[in-house]
């Protein structure tokens, strides 16, 4: 049995992850914020599917998603996937308060670097592997997105260096612009159909997954779609 843990799998592209996976005879856990879409993906997906009611930002409900973990007894592929782009609509650094900096950070970063220690029990014997969702705003500069960037840019230095620390595959991955409703609230009324849905680049995951190339940073689009 393959075991995976993705957070923010009840929309987007973590829900596309999620129904991809257990389609290939994957357990999956996921997380979300709202019962209703979590209803929605276990109908969907089936069985393998454990859903877990939550904020990513808590340390007791990332308590509740390692309890899960223990309970199957195995982990073999981790993705931070849950993520918030801070206050919207955006705006300038200067006119983001303390707080406003530290959750972005906490969601972004903080937390999933606190998951991956609390997992490595799990993942370290089962040679697992460990991707968290980056963005082109993690290297290049955009106005109004800082906050978002900063704390892409922090998560994609923490993966990468628990992978080289632990001796884990670790890959922060870029999927590209996507239609999905973070994106669209960052473009608030414009219209986001010209960019790709969200299912068109899982066949990237699914080619990192089972290539294992060697970890770093990648973009989706540099890899073929090809199966698990």
């Amino acid at each position: 049995m393959s075991v995976a843990l993705i957070t923010g799998g009840s929309a987007g592209l973590g829900r596309a992850l999620v129904s991809a996976l257990a389609a290939r005879d994957w357990t999956v856990i996921t997380d979300a914020r709202r019962i209703d879409r979590l209803v929605d993906l276990r109908e969907q997906v089936g069985p393998r599917l454990v859903t877990v009611l939550g904020d990513i930002a808590d340390p007791e409900h990332r308590r509740t998603l390692i309890d899960q973990v223990e309970a199957l007894g195995a982990l073999d592929l981790l993705i931070h996937n849950a993520s918030t782009l801070g206050p919207v609509p955006l705006r300038p650094l200067r006119e983001l308060g303390e707080l406003d900096l530290a959750h972005t950070w906490t969601v972004n970063a903080g937390a999933p670097a606190a998951l991956s220690r609390a997992l490595l029990p799990w993942l370290k014997p089962a040679r697992g592997v460990l991707i968290s969702l980056s963005s082109d705003a993690a290297v290049e500069h955009y106005p109004t997105w800082g906050a978002y960037a900063a704390s892409k840019a922090a998560l994609d230095h923490l993966t990468l260096t628990i992978g080289e620390e632990e001796g884990l595959d670790a890959y922060a991955v870029d999927p590209g612009d996507l239609q999905t409703e973070m994106h669209q609230a960052a473009f608030p009324g414009e219209d986001i159909s010209d960019r790709p849905l969200p299912q068109t680049v899982v066949p990237a995951f699914l080619e990192i997954i089972r290539r294992r190339p060697p970890s770093g940073r990648y973009r989706a689009a540099e890899f073929s779609p090809l199966e698990v």
